[in-house]
């Protein structure tokens, strides 16, 4: 499959500052999560892909065209929705997206039909003729999904989609998002500084440190890898951990009768239940530990994911076992697609 978003030694500066500094990669997946702290060029990179800055150096490519020399052409199939309100205040919702919806290549009547459809698809059919002005924040935040959607683009680029959104619509916002990601016509690209909201949603993530990536890594393939990653409790029983080695198996024991266990592919657990009875040892606890996003962010940041020449980094299936948790990542893409429409209904101003 070909990749969505090719980024090829790329380099961005604003000024004297060089913002983003040689990126590669390459990302493929169907919803791809976007993090990083403050002013580790997050923004840059997404107004980068929309063309906004121009590359110093390298490039950066979307569905196999450059940035630079397709950029009217890529517009008609990206999405954008941007962190901060850019809304014409006096304007209906619907006359409003309908307006975004031209600007993005779509004859007037069909970016009006579009733009009931948005509305209805996001949930907001019955104020799209109310004045945006006077919308909540948690409309707003959903008018400007209904804009990056309704001229059908390939590739959603969503800035803090859940940015100041009480409990319930945050949920609400995240089930759009894995809606339009299921339709697999529609690759999205999440940044957002709420992990759980990445978590929730990608299966692909780009981690940046001061303009560099600093991980790169597949969520879905990591989660089945860790499904062979044990935590145990244990009472005292001598030769047991030895047995478990013997079977195999990387192990690592603490105070407390905890172990930590890496399980070989041709291993099953009930192995363990066997040692177990033959050593007369209990098994007072047992569950399997997988690296969550957050214990990936912290090692991206602490340095532990630095790849070749320090910057660029696809984490990969080698298992380690630390006092902390045993963990492993991994790279592999799932693939790209093409054009959403957000069905429902539709109407006339």
């Amino acid at each position: 499959m070909d990749p969505v978003i090719e980024l090829d030694n790329l380099q961005v500066q604003l000024g004297s500052r060089l913002i983003l500094d040689r990126l590669s990669g390459t990302l493929s997946g169907k919803c791809i999560g976007l993090l990083g702290p403050n002013g580790s060029g997050k923004s840059t990179l997404i107004n980068t892909l929309l063309g906004f800055y121009p590359p110093l150096a390298g490039a950066a490519r979307i569905f196999g065209k450059d940035t630079r020399t397709h950029m009217r052409e890529l517009r008609s199939v990206i999405g954008y929705m941007p962190e901060s309100d850019a809304f014409i205040a006096d304007m209906s919702g619907v006359r409003f997206v309908r307006y975004m919806a031209e600007l993005s290549g779509l004859p007037a009547d069909e970016a009006m039909e579009r733009a009931h459809e948005a509305f209805f698809y996001v949930g907001l059919g019955e104020a799209r003729y109310r004045k945006v002005g006077t919308y909540s924040l948690g409309m707003k935040q959903l008018a400007k999904l209904a804009q990056s959607i309704a001229h059908g683009p390939r590739l959603l680029l969503l800035d803090e989609p859940t940015n100041g959104l009480d409990p319930e619509a945050r949920q609400r916002m995240l089930q759009l998002v894995r809606d339009i990601r299921d339709t697999g016509e529609v690759t999205v690209l999440i940044s957002s500084h709420l992990l759980r909201d990445i978590e929730e949603c990608c299966d692909q993530v780009i981690i940046l440190k001061e303009g560099r990536i600093a991980a790169l890594c597949n969520l879905e393939e990591e989660r089945k890898a860790n499904l062979k990653f044990l935590e145990l409790e244990v009472t005292e029983g001598n030769g047991f951990v030895d047995s478990v080695r013997l079977l195999g198996c990387e192990c690592a024991s603490f105070s407390g009768g905890r172990l930590k266990i890496v399980l070989p592919d041709n291993i099953e657990v009930r192995q363990l239940y066997r040692l177990a009875t033959e050593h007369s040892v209990q098994i007072r606890r047992m569950n399997y530990r997988r690296d969550s996003l957050e214990d990936i962010f912290l090692k991206a940041m602490n340095g532990e994911a630095k790849g070749m020449n320090g910057y660029a980094t696809t984490m990969h299936g080698n298992a380690n076992i630390t006092d902390g948790a045993a963990h492993t990542t991994a790279s592999n893409s799932a693939p790209p697609p093409p054009p959403p429409a957000p069905g429902a209904t539709n109407g006339s101003l």
